[in-house]
């Protein structure tokens, strides 16, 4: 079952964004972020010694690009969503994530030179739909009175910048093992998270938060990716992208919850339809759009 690892990868990322939510009261953003990372940099660097030494040249010649995907990969991308978690529901943050295919479709065609198809369009205009009713509560007339809260701001922000790091990661094809250029990301995300850390008022470890900086750790930083890049060892990045978008779906599942006890409404259901149906358009109807003449007469 080539498919089985990609599912619980996406499973735990969504598992996770409920712990974003938990995380809220429980610990400081910048606390839960940087114990997160130092902590899987610790479990980690055992095993990376040979690895380090083997490819130090490569490291050094791409450790700029390292540091940018680091930035955005796990600093930008999870500690804006921490944030974002004080503001909004695990709901909300989970469709709002679903974004992330287009937005890295959108990208791809200014960064990668990749042609605009009828999909791209058409879904764009079908996902943002469906997020606007999200966002909006299901009023889009609330959401032109008072704007788009705080929460559901910063996760777009959020999904933006990972939607930039998948694009860029593609775009540079870094001559890297995967495992060890993981690696390398988790320890820019507690280099850069350090300064961050040390300025900002902090809760303290407690036995109420301890385990969400596990599982933040542990789950979502070391196994999810480790069974992702082995689904796409096994399936193909084709096949597995797609999976990606049952992340809001196991994510609402998961906050309706005792865990969160959040209510599904009726603008979850119909806006997480329609922003999974966008990216499904884009994803599937692949005719590009008739190439435009250039100059007048030729």
């Amino acid at each position: 079952m080539p498919l089985l690892f990609p599912v619980l990868a996406v499973l735990i990322w969504a598992a996770n964004t409920v712990v974003n939510k938990l995380a809220a009261g429980a610990i400081a953003p910048a606390e839960i972020g940087f114990y997160r990372w130092l902590l899987a940099a610790l479990l980690f660097t055992p095993f990376m010694f040979k690895p380090l030494l083997q490819h130090r040249a490569a490291i050094r010649a791409q450790a700029g690009k390292i540091v940018v995907l680091g930035l955005m990969g796990m600093v930008l991308y999870q500690t804006l969503a921490y944030f974002a978690a004080h503001s909004t529901s695990a709901t909300n943050m989970g469709i709002i994530l679903s974004l992330m295919p287009m937005m890295a479709l959108a990208l791809s065609i200014g960064l990668l030179g990749q042609r605009l198809t009828w999909g791209a369009i058409t879904g764009s205009v079908v996902s943002f739909a469906g997020v606007l009713l999200v966002v909006s509560g299901g009023s889009i007339a609330a959401l032109l009175r008072h704007g788009v809260g705080s929460g559901d701001a910063l996760m777009l922000i959020a999904t933006l910048a990972y939607a930039l790091y998948s694009v860029l990661l593609k775009k540079w094809q870094i001559q890297l093992p995967s495992l060890l250029l993981l690696y390398l990301q988790v320890l820019v995300a507690v280099v850069l998270l350090l300064p961050l850390y040390l300025a900002s008022p902090k809760v303290g470890l407690s036995a109420a938060n301890i385990p969400l900086v596990l599982y933040a750790a542990l789950f979502a930083s070391m196994l999810a990716p480790l069974l992702w890049m082995r689904g796409v060892a096994q399936a193909g990045p084709s096949r597995t992208t797609l999976l990606f978008n049952l992340s809001p779906v196991f994510t609402a599942l998961i906050a309706a919850t005792p865990i969160l006890h959040e209510q599904l409404a009726w603008y979850h259901l119909v806006g997480g339809v329609l922003t999974l149906a966008g990216v499904l358009l884009s994803e599937r109807w692949k005719q590009p759009l008739p190439r435009m003449a250039v100059g007048v007469g030729r």
